[in-house]
Parts: C-alpha cells; structure tokens; sequence
C-alpha cells in the first residue's frame, strides 16, 4: 500500500479538519437540542444518553463509535480499498476525540434553527470528507459497498436504519426531538447531494463537427463510452450524429469546458439521470 506523501498530506489534513467540524456539529447542534444523526453516530449518541439518563453514568463518545465502526472497517478493508478504509479510521477515531475533548456549546436554543444550520455543518463535514475518499465510517462504508460492488440502491436500506434508531430515540427520549431529527438528516442530506456528486449521474447530449474526436475526449476524461445517434437538422436538413452518453455528475464540469475547446460551436444538453441500470463505470476506492 503506497501512499503519495503530498497527497496523502493534504488528504490527512483536510481529514482531519473535517472531523473537527463534525465534532463541532455534534457538541455545537447535535447535543445542545437533543438531535440524533443517522447511523453509527446516532447510535453513539442514544448509547450515552442512556447511560447518563438511566444509570447516571457519563460513557466517552470514542470507545462506543469505535467498536460499531469495526465490522464496517472490516468490510472497508476487504471489498472498498486500503488507504480508503485507513483515512476513514483516522476519521473515525479524531472526531471522537475531539468531541470528547470539545465542551458542549450552545448557540440557540431554537430546536428549528439547531435542526436546520447543524444538519447544513453535518453535510459540509461529511462532503469534505468524501471529496478525499474517506468516510466518517459506520453506515458509509456498507452504502459504498452496496452501491459500488453489489449494484444495490443503499439508500432504502440506510434509511430504514436511521428510522429505527429515530423510532427508538422518540419512545426513549420524545417525539419532539425525534421529528426535529428528520429535519436536521433531510438537511444534511441535501448539502450532501449538492456538494459531492461522484455517485451521480447526468445524461449528455451533444452536437458536434467532431463527433469521433468528442467520444474520445469523453472516453479520456471520464472512462465513459458514448454511442453515436444519427440525426437530421428540422432547418437545414442536414446530416448530424448526435452523442448520447452517461458520466458522472462530478465529471460534468470537465467534459463541457474540454467539449467547448475543441468545438466552441458544439450544442450540448445535459440531463440530470435519475436511475440507471447495467454497467457504469465508478472509479475504485484506492
């Protein structure tokens, strides 16, 4: 397992700040209105609050995250990618230390605007962090693994999991909490879709002078295949192959400029693909 010093530098570094803003997240919004994350996380966070309510006792948010995230880390190592799975740990363990070293902080006591600003921290942090192929571990590492190795949509099975730990906080905890919880995980949800995009896709469609030289480029860019469709101006009656091909939306920003550099006359439309069946290509976890 090589690692590139710089890069691996920088993607330490930037690790890192993500798991200091997420554990600000936790002891800034999370723990001051009482809110409850999605997986892993939220689990930690009902583990201690039940300690502290039912038994008076006061656990570390470290030791609990960590031992949920082993089968995870297990999974990570053998199916998704080494240095992926080591970043993620690095993940893992610095946000809990941080959240047990960070006091708790309150900035509102409005539970909308905790719900509201702490799920858009929550998908800035988790997004910085998957920009460097790393995750903050627990059901991160088995959504990956679902999508990218067994073609299965996650999502529904995530989603399943975050209902359950939220079904469990409201008997334990209150209802009020519970629904502000939905509030904050749509939110983050949301920034997260907005600001990393590698799993994606949009449909392009593009007219061209260079139809073969634009398939190549996209082919260059994206590992993508396209397939050529002839077509018929309405206007002029003339012949064009029009280039229909599926990359993903992180791609998008690259393909268009390079497209518009070798033909600044090139109509190109893009579409955003809401489901998509049969082989894609998706870069592999290093």
């Amino acid at each position: 397992m090589k690692i590139d010093l710089k890069r691996g530098s920088v993607r330490l570094a930037v690790v890192l700040v993500a798991a200091f803003l997420m554990a600000i997240n936790i002891q800034t919004f999370v723990n001051a209105g009482g809110l409850y994350p999605g997986g892993a996380q939220g689990i930690t966070i009902i583990i201690q609050r039940i300690a502290l309510k039912y038994f008076s006792f006061a656990i570390p948010y470290t030791p609990i995250n960590i031992l949920l995230n082993i089968f995870p880390i297990y999974i990570g190592f053998r199916y998704i990618g080494k240095k992926f799975t080591l970043y993620s740990m690095i993940m893992v363990i610095a946000n809990g230390i941080f959240v047990d070293l960070i006091p708790a902080h309150f900035i509102t006591h409005d539970p909308l605007l905790i719900a509201v600003f702490g799920g858009i921290l929550g998908g800035v942090s988790l997004s910085i962090c998957l920009m460097v192929d790393a995750t903050s571990g627990g059901t991160d590492f088995i959504s990956i693994y679902l999508s990218q190795k067994k073609g299965i949509d996650a999502f529904p099975i995530i989603l399943a999991g975050n209902c359950v730990i939220l079904t469990i906080a409201g008997f334990l905890f209150g209802w009020d909490k519970a629904l502000y919880s939905i509030i904050f995980q749509y939110v983050a949800t949301q920034v997260l879709h907005i600001m990393y995009r590698t799993y994606q896709q949009e449909t392009l469609f593009i007219i061209t002078e260079y139809p073969e030289e634009v398939c190549e480029l996209i082919y260059d860019i994206t590992n993508h295949g396209a397939t050529l469709i002839h077509g018929e101006g309405s206007f002029e009656h003339n012949n064009r192959k029009v280039i229909y091909s599926v990359v993903s939306a992180s791609d998008v920003r690259k393909v268009i400029p390079a497209v518009k550099e070798l033909d600044h006359k090139a109509f190109i439309n893009t579409i955003r693909t809401e489901r998509l069946q049969g082989n894609f290509y998706l870069k592999p976890r290093d």
